[in-house]
């Protein structure tokens, strides 16, 4: 199936600091974008990679699961490390889950992690019948769209395919085991209004982790997807003093040095 215009990934060849950015379950990078564009604009190498099964139609979900869904995360990170000194991750919502792998995974050769409404577990569907529902029932209604912002649209999917979301539990499972190995500095953005993805989410999180370097920011004006809302332009405030505090040749606004 043909990528749906804005779907695309989006590549920025900057300076020696690389920024993966991954997008959320069911979304695309279309989430990222303007992210994406303000980070490559101070100067950084920027990568936001489309997730096998996103991007198209649900029904291509369905034939994915979380295995493939890290492994591209983790191709995208490669190729960022290739040609620069220092790389953070960041993401939203699994983004921010697969995120947290990739630097559990990959220790020093991640500088540090910026996770926005980060999923910790699975909420909205009957996850502890999804073993058994998935086989009776292909999809339920989608969590695209959670944005306080009028006028503004994500790029998602309208179902949530159920293969896909007993994949994405089993990942989340999984990473919690995982969290301990998370050392890197985290920045952590949290709505204060969020409809898919609770507080406790965040606060596991931060209760797992083994980072000693940590800053929660509240996001007081935007929904679940917050990249796109009312307070994007404070994530980006926010990372920019984040990476630029923790990576060589990168100033306190974020522009790489002599940029």
């Amino acid at each position: 199936m043909p990528v749906l215009p804005g779907a695309e990934p989006y590549r920025h060849e900057g300076g020696p600091v690389g920024v993966l950015l991954v997008h959320g379950f069911t979304g695309c990078p279309q989430s990222m974008r303007p992210w994406a564009v303000r980070l490559a604009e101070h100067g950084l190498s920027v990568a936001v990679p489309l997730l096998p099964g996103h991007g198209t139609r649900w029904q291509d979900m369905q034939v994915t699961g979380w295995q493939d869904w890290y492994a591209e995360a983790d191709r995208a990170l490669h190729l960022l490390q290739q040609r620069c000194t220092d790389v953070f991750v960041a993401g939203l919502s699994m983004g921010g889950a697969l995120a947290l792998r990739l630097a559990a995974r990959h220790g020093d050769a991640v500088r540090g992690v910026v996770a926005v409404n980060p999923v910790h577990r699975l909420h909205g569907l009957p996850a502890a019948a999804l073993p058994v529902v998935r086989h009776l029932l292909p999809a339920v209604k989608g969590i695209a769209d959670d944005i306080a912002k009028e006028g503004v649209t994500e790029l998602g999917y309208d179902h949530v395919p159920l293969h896909a979301a007993h994949s994405l539990r089993t990942f989340l499972r999984l990473l919690d085991r995982e969290l301990p190995q998370v050392t890197q500095p985290l920045l952590l953005l949290r709505s204060t209004q969020d409809h898919v993805v609770p507080p406790v989410d965040a606060a596991r999180i931060l209760g797992r982790v083994s980072s000693l370097d940590v800053t929660e920011v509240l996001l007081e004006h935007s929904y679940h997807v917050a990249t796109l809302d009312h307070d994007a332009d404070r994530i980006v405030e926010e990372s920019l003093a984040f990476i630029g505090r923790l990576a060589t040749g990168v100033g306190k606004e974020g522009a790489t040095a002599g940029g």
